[in-house]
């Protein structure tokens, strides 16, 4: 015991640890927050198929060799999110119909560009970091921590201010709005917060393990509690430790950090869901 105390005194004496615990955090307190709205409000797959539009946008960052990738990624992602919430609400094309679109297309074509015009060498390598997560915390920049900081904020502030409505929208749209709450913008803000969010996460995770992060804390806080405000503070709980564990078992055991979170939210569904059924809720 004494020699992994050692070893993570050790360890966090590097930048680039730190970098990676704060970023982890912050990705996985924004990824709660949506993620309860997100699967009350059956919009679970709207965070897949976002990721998988952010992976052929870095693609194509990549391409055009731009020094942030953020600064087209990021628009892109939140334009899809805008359209697929559009497209949901028309009623030739099924909201589920359109994602699967959205989400098999951009893999396609991303790994097509990535073919076709990526000059590196190691291009099994760069497909692998982009879909599952960087294989090295070394990764992680200051300047990509500090944007993750910001966006994270930003996030926060959205939630915590709109927190009523969100409540309101989320559980009864028709009730909503004859209140006066105007649904379909703030289901239009939980879209954009949600491609922020994943833009936000990509560093980390990858495209494909995003939307494991933002619904598994959340399924796991529905195991056990009812209320709304219950199943966030205890999702946001589950969500930031089970981070802080995956990041620091990566660090001693040299795993890959986007997978070992995962692993470590799943395992921690299964607790919570014992417990649950122990406790005569859901099963």
């Amino acid at each position: 015991m004494n020699a992994i105390l050692d070893k993570l005194i050790l360890y966090f004496q590097y930048p680039f640890v730190r970098y990676a615990l704060i970023v982890g955090v912050l990705i996985a307190l924004c990824s709660s927050l949506l993620g309860v709205t997100l699967v009350l409000k059956r919009f679970s797959y709207i965070g897949d198929g976002l990721s998988h539009v952010a992976f052929g946008a870095v693609t194509i960052a990549t391409i055009l060799k731009l020094t942030s990738s953020m600064l087209l990624v990021a628009p892109v992602t939140v334009l899809c999110a805008i359209l697929l919430l559009r497209t949901g609400q028309n009623s030739k094309i099924k909201g589920d119909a359109a994602i699967a679109m959205l989400s098999v297309g951009s893999l396609a074509i991303g790994y097509l560009l990535m073919n076709m015009f990526s000059a590196s060498s190691n291009l099994s390598g760069d497909v692998c970091s982009t879909l599952f997560g960087s294989t090295s915390i070394l990764t992680l920049t200051p300047v990509s921590v500090w944007m993750c900081i910001i966006m994270s904020v930003l996030v926060m502030v959205i939630f915590v201010v709109f927190y009523n409505r969100i409540f309101a929208v989320t559980f009864d749209e028709n009730f909503a709005t004859a209140t006066g709450t105007r649904a379909s913008r703030y289901n239009l803000l939980i879209a954009i917060v949600t491609a922020l969010v994943i833009v936000v996460a990509m560093n980390l995770v990858g495209s494909l393990l995003i939307s494991a992060l933002v619904i598994c804390p959340a399924l796991s806080a529905m195991r056990v509690f009812k209320s709304f405000k219950s199943v966030i503070i205890c999702s946001a709980t589950i969500s930031v430790i089970c981070a802080t564990l995956g990041i620091l078992v990566s660090i001693l055991a040299g795993t890959p950090v986007g997978s070992t979170i995962v692993a470590v939210n799943i395992a921690t569904f299964g607790i919570f869901s014992l417990i649950g059924f122990l406790k005569g809720g859901k099963k």
